[in-house]
């Protein structure tokens, strides 16, 4: 048993390191709830603008939800261990922001790493999406948004089996009303009354230009557990040596 003494000056240190460590849990809750609640507008709100094939949809929805939900979990569970102040359930909390930190490392790290491999993915799957497009709502938002048309060029609709029924999709247009059917049927008369710049370029450059921000944030997100891990840890370490109880 420590010294009554040494007990009442380690006291003020582990209630120091409490009110950090709830306070670093509760904002640690706070981001799993923002991404709980993404996850769910994006299943809910934007899953046909995710699908780029009209077959397919993305997964990225369930692995927020999943994330968010975990993290909730996770948060409040720090919350309570640093209440409780057990130790076991400290070095339990310190072991899950350990498993997180690897976790966002190891997908930061492989992003950059492979960005070639998702940019042929996303070449593959954006060729699939014109080609099977029948006025799906994912391509036309990009192609009005970037004020873009076809993948490379707008010259590359003329192989689908919308082209040979409508022409090019209205939203290649850059004044709507002035594309008529029988424009968007011929390349040469269309070529003056859409974009010609493909929509591909413009997706890949726009990702590349912002892939050091999305890096530094993500490294940013994954070194904050940091923090949790060591004051876990800390107040683990202070309370087991002390043998100081809770009251």
């Amino acid at each position: 048993m420590s010294p009554p003494s040494r007990r009442l000056q380690t006291k003020p240190v582990i209630t120091c390191l409490k009110t950090f460590l709830i306070s670093y849990s509760l904002i640690f809750w706070f981001t799993g709830v923002l991404l709980l609640a993404v996850g769910v507008w994006g299943k809910v709100s934007l899953e046909a603008y995710f699908a780029l094939a009209t077959e397919e949809s993305t997964n990225a929805p369930y692995v927020l939800i999943g994330t968010g939900a975990i993290i909730v979990i996770f948060g409040l569970f720090g919350c309570f261990a640093t209440c409780r102040g057990s130790p076991w359930m400290l070095k339990l909390y310190a072991m899950f922001l350990t498993v997180v930190f690897l976790a966002e490392l190891v997908a930061g790290v492989s992003g950059f790493v492979f960005r070639h491999e998702i940019k042929d993915t996303l070449d593959k799957d954006y060729k699939k999406a014109v080609k099977a497009y029948n006025d799906t709502a994912a391509i036309d938002g990009i192609q009005r948004t970037l004020k873009c048309c076809g993948v490379y060029n707008y010259t590359d609709w003329s192989s689908t089996d919308y082209f040979k029924e409508k022409g090019i999709p209205t939203s290649c247009c850059k004044e709507t009303s002035k594309c008529q059917v029988e424009i968007l049927k011929d390349l040469n008369k269309a070529a003056n009354e859409v974009y010609e710049r493909g929509c591909f370029k413009l997706v890949t450059d726009a990702m590349e230009s912002n892939l050091g921000i999305v890096a530094g944030v993500s490294f940013g997100i994954a070194f904050f557990q940091l923090i949790g891990i060591f004051l876990a840890c800390c107040l683990s370490r202070y309370i087991t040596n002390n043998q100081y109880e809770m009251v």
